[in-house]
């Protein structure tokens, strides 16, 4: 802004200014008062003032178009000051206009009161009473000559002295026609003639003269001159004194008339100068004001200024900011608690922030735990809404949670009718128990039956209010086959032990009954023999071989694992199937699927045993689906295989139990077929599942990884 490297305080301005219009005001006034210094004295001032406006006028412009450009750049304190500006304009020019109007009114009406009619009858009659005064004492004087004249005519002796003091004159003089003096008497000890020349020349062509003349340093004087009518013609002259008071009293009514005079003729002139005597007194008060108002405001403002640059780097996060006290005032003590508050924000800000790197740092870690996790962990808010979820999760329940984070927990069952019951009791065990719970649930999901541990605790704050809960979940399915197998295992061993040994005697038992009856009945009692003897040796054989393969199931196998190309194989063991009549094989191959390592003849028996049992659904006619797929998945990447037919399916009931030994709803079949290949797929850290999601019939997916 203009001038803002002026380092005056404003007070001091002010006064200057204040003092300089009061000097302009004083002067003017004067030269107003004085009429013989109205054409120069004021003519001075009235340009000097002028110039001063000009000067002032400039001043405010200038800080107006700095203003101005203030406003368009939309700085700091720039709408703030246009207020402030404005309103100290009104409050100043509201009062000083109505002053100045009303100044001029009074003004006016009063110079026209000096002029009225009484006060100018009043003038002439001062002047004239004066006058007459003058003229009364001079009538006397010229009355007091005449008989003076008179008596020196009839004297024939002169005594000039004697003469003088009878009229009481100061000067006495007796002339002749010619002008010389005859006789002189004067009362002044210094005799100074009279001034002849003069004397005859105020006479002129008359007989008598009375004037006022001043007379040497006697000050003002009567003068009366008359003429002697006698033989020889003769002048006497006689001066009387005026006293000082009647002189003085007649030179101040004179004076005051012809100043009256004066002032009447100067009337409007006088309007015209007090008007703009007040008209520059106002403009300049005003431009000194106003100018003195922006360097005002600039100062108040300048705080406000720093506290909004303040504010702005606070808001863009520099809390370091730290403004200058430029007054210790209110605006100083508003900056000194602006800068403490900055100081405290920005601490507390370092705080938050190492708080915020901390929480996040433990966030980060817990969720580095939980995605290490095996067990599914879903948490709640009070609400019953999902908050987060982990990776064991989602590969538990086959679905992102997350996706559905603040949505009710049903929210992630939709389309999965198979996890309504687990929902379901989820919704009870968290509403009733304000402890740790577990339940077992069996589910049917995408892959198959899932056995799922879960262990729920409600979440207190520190006022012992529900804000929550977490739930874990663990997919205990490989466990409970493990438990499972190990048992089969046992009782394999057992059945080995207590079946299979007593079978042999039993076959040989009837072999030898055979052989020592058969001679010794009729014919018809020893074909029965002989029909009954086959049937136990077959039936003992049937349990033989089911016995060794129940313990073949049970035992550990023996992988040659190899680098195998699976749909290599596929081709090659769907090869062996292609004559089946009204059967149609279709194999539809991935664009890359990637070698796996795998023992290729127990491969071959997983598909052999699927594609058997596909056939065996089929009956008499149909279509068998093979699907080969590379997936890269988060966790591993695999090969995925899936054997789908277009049979009566599998019911509801039988998917439990499908791939448990010994379960089979077939006329001819021991129910080993679906648990040995789901016992050589997860040899090979595979996993296979029942697709239920497929409906035209029955379909079953199993994954090998690739490493």
């Amino acid at each position: 802004m203009v001038f803002s490297k002026i380092k005056l305080p404003v007070s001091v301005l002010a006064f200057l200014l204040l003092s300089l219009v009061l000097l302009s005001l004083h002067l003017m006034s004067s030269a107003t008062q004085a009429s013989s210094e109205l054409s120069q004295l004021y003519s001075s001032l009235v340009l000097i003032n002028a110039i001063g406006s000009v000067i002032l006028l400039f001043l405010v412009g200038a800080n107006v178009y700095s203003l101005f450009r203030q406003i368009r750049k939309r700085e700091a304190g720039s709408q703030l000051t246009v207020k402030m500006v404005l309103l100290f304009v009104l409050l100043s020019l509201a009062p000083a206009g109505i002053v100045f109007y009303y100044s001029v009114q009074f003004m006016d009406q009063s110079i026209d009161s000096w002029f009225n009619v009484e006060i100018d009858r009043a003038m002439d009659d001062a002047l004239e009473l004066s006058q007459v005064s003058l003229e009364q004492k001079m009538r006397e004087h010229l009355k007091k000559m005449e008989k003076l004249a008179e008596q020196i005519v009839a004297d024939e002796r002169v005594d000039i002295e004697m003469l003088r003091d009878s009229i009481s004159a100061d000067e006495l003089t007796l002339l002749s026609s010619q002008g010389h003096i005859e006789a002189f008497s004067s009362i002044s000890s210094t005799m100074e003639l009279p001034d002849v020349e003069n004397t005859l020349l105020t006479l002129g062509s008359g007989d008598n003269y009375i004037g006022l003349d001043a007379v040497n340093d006697r000050g003002l004087s009567m003068r009366v001159i008359v003429r002697i009518h006698a033989e020889r013609p003769q002048f006497l002259q006689a001066l009387f004194p005026v006293s000082q008071r009647i002189a003085d009293l007649a030179d101040s009514v004179e004076f005051a008339f012809v100043r009256y005079q004066e002032m009447t003729y100067l009337r409007n002139s006088l309007k015209i100068s007090f008007s703009l005597t007040l008209g520059l007194v106002l403009l300049l008060s005003l431009l000194a004001a106003i100018w003195i108002a922006f360097i005002s405001i600039r100062n108040i403002i300048a705080p406000v200024k720093q506290l909004v640059k303040g504010t702005q780097a606070v808001a863009s996060g520099d809390y370091s900011q730290k403004l200058p006290v430029l007054v210790h005032d209110d605006m100083g003590f508003l900056v000194e608690s602006f800068n403490k508050m900055s100081k405290r924000v920005g601490l507390a800000r370092d705080e938050a922030r190492l708080s915020s790197i901390e929480i996040e740092d433990q966030r980060a870690y817990l969720q580095t735990i939980l995605s290490s996790l095996t067990s599914g962990v879903i948490s709640l808010d009070g609400e019953f809404n999902i908050r987060t979820a982990n990776q064991a999760a989602d590969a538990i329940f086959h679905c992102a949670i997350n996706q559905f984070s603040g949505q009710p927990l049903q929210a992630f069952t939709q389309g999965r009718s198979d996890l309504q019951h687990l929902v379901t009791m989820i919704h009870v065990k968290m509403e009733y128990a304000n402890f740790t719970w577990q339940q077992h649930v069996s589910l049917l999901g995408p892959k198959g039956r899932q056995e799922i541990l879960c262990r729920g605790a409600p979440l207190f704050s520190q006022n012992h209010v529900r804000i929550g809960a977490v739930i874990v979940f663990d997919d205990v399915s490989d466990l409970v086959q493990a438990q499972k197998n190990a048992a089969w295992g046992e009782v394999a061993r057992r059945l080995a032990h207590e079946i299979k040994n007593p079978l042999t005697p039993i076959q040989l038992s009837a072999e030898r009954l055979q052989l020592k009856l058969s001679g010794l009945l009729d014919e018809s009692s020893a074909t029965m023999l002989e029909r009954s003897t086959k049937t136990i040796v077959q039936q003992v054989e049937v349990m033989k071989k089911m016995v060794d393969e129940f313990a073949e199931y049970a035992k550990p196998s023996q992988k040659n694992t190899e680098s195998i190309s699976l749909p290599d194989l596929i081709q090659q063991v769907v090869a062996l199937y292609s004559l089946q009549p009204k059967v149609e094989f279709r194999v539809r191959l991935g664009a890359t699927v990637p070698d796996v390592e795998a023992d290729p003849i127990q491969v071959r028996q997983v598909l052999h045993n699927l594609i058997k049992n596909a056939l065996e659904a089929l009956v008499f006619e149909g279509h068998i689906t093979i699907t080969v797929q590379f997936l890269d998945k988060k966790n591993a990447q695999v090969v995925e295989v899936g054997v789908y037919d277009n049979g009566p399916g599998v019911k509801s009931e039988q998917m439990d139990n499908i791939f448990e030994p010994y379960i089979t709803h077939k006329e001819k079949g021991t129910g080993l077929g679906l648990a040995i290949v789901k016992k050589i797929v997860e040899e090979h850290r595979g996993s296979i599942w029942l697709d239920t999601k497929y409906h035209e019939g029955a379909g079953f997916v199993f994954q090998l990884p690739l490493v």
